[in-house]
């Protein structure tokens, strides 16, 4: 597979652009993504009981039809908490992208990541969005990518390339995220394109595959949004023979857009609020998946244990005391945990190690941290950080 740098365009008959239309004072703030030809599509959405207006829209525009032409996306304001009025104004947003661009209204997705509780400001997004159709391009990704952005540093794209048969297909991917990131079912907002020739069916499995290998796997601060959503768009302008079995091309697909959300998903714990380490979580020798998963979220979610981390002073007790406080039977007492390379508990008890070493492991920018809890074969990695003072900093101001 050949890597590519132009994200959500890089695929056949995609367009996309990014304006400021007055949300946010300065920087790009609505997105928008189009298709020159319907495109099959898939979604997965927050399991958050709270839901934002523009989820209700575009579930209700996905409920019979699974197909899409565009997707139109704000940030600064979740439209979230805004009762009647944030339907009608996520319905709007819909309305006119479908009159610009001369299709139906539930053609259209939305997605708003933001503020939550603040009215939309829709006449704002209404008047921008003229200027929004007429810099539609295929140069345009970048700038879609930039107008998704939240309290991201820096915007989030991957494309990828590869064959089935003769015919070359293209998958290319955004999202965003840096904080309120915990893996259920979406995570962030990401937007996935492709060339590609697919039925509903397994386009919406291989999403699940996907984010399951992913965007669920990944975790800042715990938190669940209630704008989470992924979502696929396959218009078939690769003009490969259209999948509908498990073959080897489908597998092929697979592999592809694994790629492209396992890269999506680790740019976003990089990028994570405050973040001043990139911590890859091995689990070893787990009973089960369940087991692992929950002991690893467990590790990943404590605030001390993050915290110990960015103090580059590791106190090793507050991960074995999330690891006894997991939600899932396991016999303590066999558990090692390994930090690079060194080992430096054995069966629950504490080893000598080399404390430069250690010490010098910790204040690397990525670190490695291994649990291997002698209870089966299963194996498990996910990624998370560091707990900041900039995280607190960035939080307690997020409104201003």
């Amino acid at each position: 597979m050949n890597t590519l740098k132009e994200g959500v365009t890089a695929p056949q008959g995609f367009l996309a652009s990014g304006i400021n239309c007055g949300i946010k004072e300065k920087k790009f703030d609505l997105a928008l993504i189009y298709s020159k030809i319907k495109a099959t599509t898939a979604c997965l959405y927050t399991t958050n009981k709270l839901k934002s207006a523009p989820i209700v829209v575009t579930k209700e525009h996905l409920w019979k039809n699974k197909k899409a032409s565009a997707i139109i996306i704000n940030s600064g304001n979740a439209n979230t908490c805004n009762g009647i009025k944030g339907i009608k104004d996520a319905k709007a947003m819909a309305v006119t992208i479908a009159s610009y661009l001369n299709f139906q209204e539930k053609e259209v997705l939305v997605a708003s990541t933001g503020i939550i509780g603040t009215p939309l400001p829709i006449k704002r997004i209404t008047r921008g969005t003229k200027e929004l159709v007429n810099k539609l391009s295929e140069n345009g990704g970048h700038d879609a990518a930039l107008a998704i952005m939240t309290t991201d540093t820096v915007p989030k794209e991957y494309s990828c390339r590869f064959k089935i048969n003769n015919k070359v297909v293209t998958i290319g991917g955004m999202c965003k995220g840096a904080g309120m990131i915990h893996p259920k079912l979406a995570t962030t907002l990401a937007f996935i394109t492709t060339d590609i020739s697919i039925n509903y069916k397994l386009l919406k499995e291989a999403l699940k595959n996907s984010v399951a290998k992913s965007l669920n796997l990944i975790s800042i601060d715990g938190d669940t949004s209630p704008n989470d959503m992924v979502a696929i768009l396959a218009n078939g302008k690769a003009l490969n023979d259209r999948i509908v079995q498990k073959d080897n091309n489908f597998y092929k697909f697979q592999k592809a857009l694994d790629e492209v959300l396992i890269n999506l998903a680790q740019m976003i714990v990089r990028d994570g609020e405050g973040a001043t380490k990139f911590i890859k979580l091995h689990i070893k020798n787990a009973k089960n998946y369940s087991q692992a998963k929950k002991v690893a979220f467990a590790i990943a979610n404590s605030p001390l244990v993050k915290t110990t981390f960015f103090g580059e002073d590791l106190n090793w007790g507050r991960i074995i005391n999330a690891i006894g406080y997991s939600d899932t039977y396991l016999d303590i007492n066999k558990v090692d945990i390994y930090l690079g390379n060194i080992l430096i508990v054995k069966n629950c008890l504490k080893v000598s190690f080399h404390k430069n070493k250690l010490k010098k492991i910790l204040q690397e920018k990525e670190i490695y941290l291994k649990i291997d809890l002698h209870e089966g074969e299963k194996e498990l990695t996910i990624w998370t950080t560091d707990l900041s003072l900039d995280y607190v900093k960035i939080n307690s101001c997020y409104p201003t």
